[in-house]
């Protein structure tokens, strides 16, 4: 049942309540009650939507049995099921279904074809076993190859309705061993089954098993591909692309089944692993293990602007690629618009300028029926990365078209559209930017201080002290948007440096990049009416600047004190040698009055002689002489 417009061209309402078991051949046989509260509203009116199958049964020799070739009734009348994806599940929920105990065997296909039984259905079912009817499990159609002549699915049916096989066909196996176990049991509380949970498709998200009647995760420790491949091919998933752990998919809740599992890769169910043993364990929720399988599918467009207008993408394989537009018809355009809750028409434009880049074309000659409830179970040519050429990707505008909000808040600005995650704030952590709708990574190819930089100052969280590579801050996931990413260190924005075209590289999310900034905000100088503002920063982290600052300073302090010193003695030398001077200026002076002086007493003494008796020289000399007597 679909929330879908009602149409209020019916003029009335039927007001009863039909409680009908089932088994009645027609809708007017089943009980009937009165509608509580009075009336329907046009408002309380529902909608069906009906399988496109109506019936199953097993032929062999041309008749009916517990055993034999599995055929559907369609619209078209009865077709043989290919044994495409065909699995001990699907199976069981067919023997179920038919009243026929459980699911002994599955042979090789064509093990009943018979000639002639016209074409042979392409879609796969992927049952869990829990289900009542073979069309209540998950259909896929999109890109499923033609069946091969008389590659039939078959089912050999134990043929006692009393009997119940326990989901996985296992659950009196022990985890460590790996023998296989075809005992049955009529107890289906002890029952054990798998599931993929908030991934966003039967195909990934964190494993969960239930046993024992409750739901438990299994502890990442060990996890790897090896395990991973075991849970996707029991799940019918394909291969495992990716074994996530830390809780990737959210933590879980319950029990923790399982841990240290350590599959060969030849189990045929995820317990039979070698492990621990059940719920033997020494971890918490945020060790959870999860997977993305090969066949897990996801649906988006792409567009700058719009939530649900613009390219029309598919994941497959572990990729986003294009969807083709031919013939891309208006029930096809119904059914899309409507699985990305856009509405319910759609157009597909066709005047939209080829896009650049060179990704995958995945899918092409889509063809939707009105029974269709997601794209997966309309049919299609088979998956091709190479399905038309990029002018002939779809461009698709929903009913239900609006504009795309930022991030955050409008209008985008360049700071909204880039982030840094798994750090210690928000100035350290993986680069993650904003593009076409959804955030991805930045991957570490060419990634240096001069990237780092330019993050950093995009975001405002001043010089940048590391750039890191190798995922140091956990890998993430999504679109690896930009690669071999080269900046000069002064550009204003990330996307203003040289680098890939967009979504184009060859890393994995193990190679995403990181910074760690200073965390020293830059305070705008257009703004007046904050003066003395102090920006805050990381502890712990000093800016490149600020420890340049410190060293100078000292540097200088010190220049400055050697100079002090130096100019202290300088000017102590200088005093002494003018004190010296004085004294020898003094005594000279000294001297040279003593001298004249001397000088003066023999001009007199020798005046005196010209008017008495002269004495005779000698006796002026032993004056002079100290040694005379």
């Amino acid at each position: 049942m679909r929330a879908v417009p009602f149409r209020e061209v019916i003029p009335q309402v039927w007001d009863e309540k039909f409680r009908c078991e089932g088994q009645e051949p027609k809708l007017w046989f089943c009980p009937r009650a009165p509608c509580t509260g009075g009336s329907c509203h046009h408002g309380g009116a529902v909608e069906i939507v009906c399988s496109e199958f109506t019936e199953v049964r097993l032929m062999k020799n041309s008749t009916s049995q517990c055993e034999g070739q599995v055929e559907l009734n369609t619209s078209v009348g009865w077709r043989a099921l290919c044994s495409s994806h065909w699995s001990m599940a699907n199976a069981d929920v067919v023997c179920r279904q038919l009243g026929c105990g459980v699911a002994i065997s599955i042979p090789k296909g064509g093990a009943y074809f018979v000639e002639g039984g016209g074409e042979i259905g392409r879609d796969t079912f992927h049952c869990s076993g829990a289900e009542f009817y073979l069309w209540n499990c998950p259909v896929m159609a999109l890109g499923v190859s033609p069946c091969a002549h008389g590659n039939t699915a078959s089912v050999v049916c134990s043929g006692n309705h009393t009997q119940l096989m326990p989901q996985g066909n296992d659950s009196l196996s022990d985890p460590a061993s790996s023998a296989t176990s075809n005992n049955l049991t009529v107890n289906s509380r002890d029952s054990r089954q798998l599931r993929l949970m908030d991934g966003g498709g039967r195909c990934a998200g964190r494993v969960e098993i239930l046993h024992q009647g409750s739901w438990g995760t299994i502890c990442d420790d060990s996890w790897d591909l090896s395990d991973a491949h075991i849970v996707c091919r029991q799940l019918g998933c394909g291969v495992a692309l990716n074994a996530m752990v830390s809780a990737h998919f959210g933590q879980g809740s319950g029990d923790i089944w399982l841990d240290e599992l350590n599959c060969t890769g030849e189990e045929s169910h995820v317990w039979k692993c070698p492990s621990q043993g059940w719920g033997q364990h020494d971890c918490w929720h945020k060790e959870d293990a999860g997977v993305i399988c090969s066949e897990f599918l996801a649906l988006r467009v792409v567009s700058e602007d719009q939530e649900c207008a613009g390219w029309l993408e598919v994941f497959y394989n572990g990729t986003w690629g294009s969807v083709c537009r031919s013939p891309m018809e208006d029930m096809t355009l119904s059914v899309i618009c409507r699985q990305l809750g856009c509405g319910d028409t759609g157009t597909l434009n066709t005047s939209v300028s080829a896009r650049e880049g060179s990704k995958s074309h995945w899918v092409d000659g889509i063809q939707c029926q009105k029974t269709d409830v997601s794209l997966w179970q309309c049919t299609s040519d088979p998956w091709n990365s190479r399905s038309c050429l990029p002018r002939d990707e779809a461009y698709i505008t929903c009913a239900g078209q609006r504009p795309k909000s930022c991030p955050d808040s409008g209008p985008c600005t360049d700071r909204e559209k880039l982030q840094l995650i798994g750090g210690d704030g928000k100035c350290s952590g993986r680069v993650e930017v904003w593009h076409e709708g959804s955030w991805g990574t930045v991957c570490d190819d060419s990634w240096g201080l001069a990237e780092a930089e330019v993050v950093c100052q995009q975001l405002g969280c001043g010089p940048a002290l590391d750039a890191l590579g190798e995922a140091a801050f956990g890998p993430g996931n999504g679109s690896i948007w930009l690669d071999d990413v080269e900046c000069q260190g002064r550009e204003s924005s990330l996307w203003a440096c040289a680098r890939a075209p967009w979504g184009q590289s060859d890393c994995k999310h193990e190679e995403d990049a990181g910074v760690r900034c200073s965390g020293e905000k830059n305070t705008p100088l257009s703004t007046p009416k904050c003066t003395n503002s102090v920006s805050p920063s990381v502890p712990g982290y000093f800016s490149v600047y600020q420890i340049l600052s410190i060293i100078l300073g000292t540097l200088l302090l010190l220049v400055l004190i050697i100079l002090g010193t130096q100019l202290g003695r300088w000017t102590a030398g200088i005093q002494a040698l003018s004190s010296e001077d004085a004294v020898d200026e003094a005594l000279y002076q000294e001297i040279e009055y003593l001298e004249k002086s001397e000088k003066t007493d023999l001009l007199n003494k020798a005046g005196n002689s010209l008017q008495t008796p002269k004495k005779p020289p000698s006796l002026s000399w032993k004056r002079w002489d100290p040694q005379w007597p």
